[in-house]
Order: structure tokens, then C-alpha cells, then sequence
């Protein structure tokens, strides 16, 4: 008797649990539905953890309810557990190949994901997303496709001129292919839609660098670092090459000598100022840093060499001769150099 009552108890406690979860249970559809409506009730008071369950019992009691896959997608991309959602939505599509949410979902998680192929296709099923072109365009940018990502982009800013980001990669579109000329009034754009982007700042600096426009290298060098751009190394130096190149000297020695207290390599540094001074015709600052190099290493011919350019280039042609001449028994490589300066070639 006492095993018969235990079963019957464990029945009824069975058939009790199952008409909880499954009210319905004979009629999947409607459970289906019920389960379905209570998540889309806990998702618009934010619960997201109930909504995702009550969404996979939905799914569970009809594998082909769309709109069920769908809306778990959402919950989970809120969840940020994107994984599942990419699952979910590309469920969706197995249901409904056209379906313009879950594409346009899966075109954005791809892309976040670096995954341009799969987010370029998404974003040619997508006609329709306001982001469908810009993806594209940034797609074809991070695959290295600089001549399509510029054509891509130039055809979206003409609808979205005050896209900040989309400006900023055309201007890098241009820059990586080496059309500085072209880069620079998108750099400008894109920095007067977003000012606060100091690295954008800091890339319009090198690029005014490189097209040898060395006042407003200076210019944008100082505003990236107001902007609180890190003044690393590489930045102070290019920043104090700027400063000597556009013609005050005084500043730009004196960041250059602050990073040889810092323990840059001082030979290279070194040798660089004294080839700039020389290339900029001031000859006795070229002499002065060949000195020091000579002090440390009185078989360095190429420094040797650069100070007797130097006493030639102050009217003692004799002298610098004679230094040039030691230099190239030191360093018969010299005799090349010479010859080019002499001969043009």
C-alpha cells in the first residue's frame, strides 16, 4: 500500500509539474504562443534573463516560430551574449531567408566580429538598412581594398556628409594609398565633425609632415597633444623636427636634446640633427653635433666627412677638403657620396 500511495503521489506531482511549465501542453501551438507573449512582456520590463527562457520554451514547442528565434536574438544581444544571438538570427533566416531584422543584425555582429566577408553579404541582403552602404564601405577598408572603400564612401558621404567616421576612413582610404593631397581637406572634415578624436589630430600632423607643410605639422602636432594625445618618443621627435623644418630651430633642438636626457639612442639622434642642421644651412650647428659624435668615436667617417662638408660650406674649402679626404680613407664607401654631390647623380 505504502509503495502504491508513494506512486500515485509522484504521478499527480508529475502531470502538476508538467500542466505548470506546459499549460497547454496538448496544443504546442498555443503554449507556443503563451510562452512567446510572456517573453515579449518580461523583454519591455528590461528582464531579459526570464524573457530569454520564456523564448526558448516557445522555440521548444515550435522549431519553426520565427518570431520566437528573433526576438531571443534581441534579448541575447542585450544580454550581450552575441553569440547566441548570431545562432538565433541566422535560425531566423533559415525560416526566412529575407527576413530584414535578423540581416541587419548579423551584418552589424559580423562586422563588430571582423568578419567582412559574411558582413558584406549581409549588407547586399540588406537594401533597405540605413547602414548597409557605410558597412560595405567599411569593410572594403579593413580588407585592404583602398580604391573600392574609396568609391564606396565618397557614393555614402554625398547622402551622409556629416558621418564623422565615414569622413576619417576616406581620409585614411587616401593616405594609406599615398594620395596625401587628397587625404587632407577629409582629415580637416573629420576633424571639425569630431574634434575630441586627438589621433585623427595627431595622423593630419604626420600628413602635413610628409607633404613637407611643416608650420601646420607643428599646428596639428600641438592641437593632438591638447587634445591629450601621448607625447610618446616618436611623437616629440616628429614634433621637434617640425619645429627646426619650419624654421625655429630653437624649439625643436630643444625637444630633440630632451630626448637624449632621456636616454634615447644618442648616436642616431645625434647623427640626425647633424644631418638637418646641415640640410637646413645652418652649418655650425651640423659642425658642433659632428664634434660630439667625433668625441665619442674618432674613426666615425661618415661624421668626419659631414663636418669637412661643413668648413667647405663656411668658406674653408681647404680644410673641409682635407677632413673629407681622412673621412673616405676611413670609409671608402664616402667616395659614392662624394661623387654624387659632385656630379649630381
Amino acid at each position: 500500500m505504502k509503495l502504491t500511495s508513494l506512486f500515485i503521489c509522484f504521478s499527480v506531482a508529475t502531470v502538476l509539474s508538467a500542466f505548470t511549465v506546459y499549460p497547454a501542453f496538448s496544443q504546442n501551438t498555443d503554449s507556443s504562443e503563451f510562452y512567446f507573449q510572456k517573453g515579449i512582456v518580461e523583454k519591455t520590463a528590461k528582464r531579459f534573463l526570464v524573457a530569454s527562457s520564456s523564448f526558448d520554451i516557445a522555440i521548444l514547442l515550435n522549431p519553426h516560430y520565427k518570431e520566437a528565434y528573433l526576438e531571443s536574438g534581441y534579448v541575447n544581444l542585450a544580454m550581450r551574449k552575441t553569440d547566441i544571438a548570431m545562432i538565433q538570427f541566422n535560425k531566423v533566416l533559415d525560416l526566412e531567408p529575407s527576413n530584414t531584422g535578423a540581416v541587419k543584425e548579423l551584418m552589424e555582429l559580423y562586422y563588430n566580429y571582423r568578419q567582412y566577408a559574411k558582413a558584406k553579404e549581409m549588407a547586399g541582403r540588406c537594401s533597405d538598412c540605413l547602414q548597409a552602404e557605410k558597412i560595405k564601405a567599411m569593410c572594403s577598408y579593413n580588407e585592404e581594398d583602398y580604391v573600392t572603400a574609396i568609391k564606396e564612401l565618397i557614393r555614402y558621404l554625398a547622402s551622409n556628409p556629416s558621418d564623422a567616421e565615414a569622413t576619417y576612413t576616406l581620409a585614411r582610404s587616401y593616405f594609406d594609398l599615398g594620395n596625401y593631397k587628397n587625404a587632407v581637406p577629409f582629415y580637416n572634415k573629420a576633424i571639425v565633425l569630431n574634434g575630441e578624436q586627438n589621433t585623427w589630430t595627431y595622423e593630419l600632423g604626420l600628413l602635413y609632415f610628409n607633404l613637407q607643410d611643416y608650420k601646420n605639422a607643428v599646428l596639428f602636432f600641438t592641437k593632438a597633444a591638447e587634445k591629450g594625445y601621448p607625447r610618446r618618443n616618436d611623437f616629440v621627435e616628429a614634433l621637434g623636427y617640425a619645429y627646426i623644418f619650419s624654421g625655429q630651430a630653437e624649439q625643436g633642438e630643444k625637444l630633440l636634446l630632451d630626448l637624449l636626457e632621456k636616454g634615447s639612442d644618442n648616436k642616431e639622434l645625434i647623427r640626425e640633427l647633424a644631418q638637418t642642421f646641415y640640410n637646413r644651412g645652418m652649418y655650425q650647428k651640423s659642425l658642433d653635433y659632428c664634434q660630439q659624435l667625433m668625441q665619442v668615436n674618432m674613426q666615425d667617417g661618415k661624421s668626419l666627412y659631414l663636418a669637412g662638408l661643413c668648413f667647405q660650406k663656411m668658406g674653408q674649402k681647404d680644410k673641409g677638403q682635407g677632413m673629407c679626404d681622412e673621412a673616405i680613407k676611413m670609409d671608402p664607401a664616402l667616395e659614392s657620396l662624394r661623387r654624387k654631390l659632385m656630379t649630381g647623380f
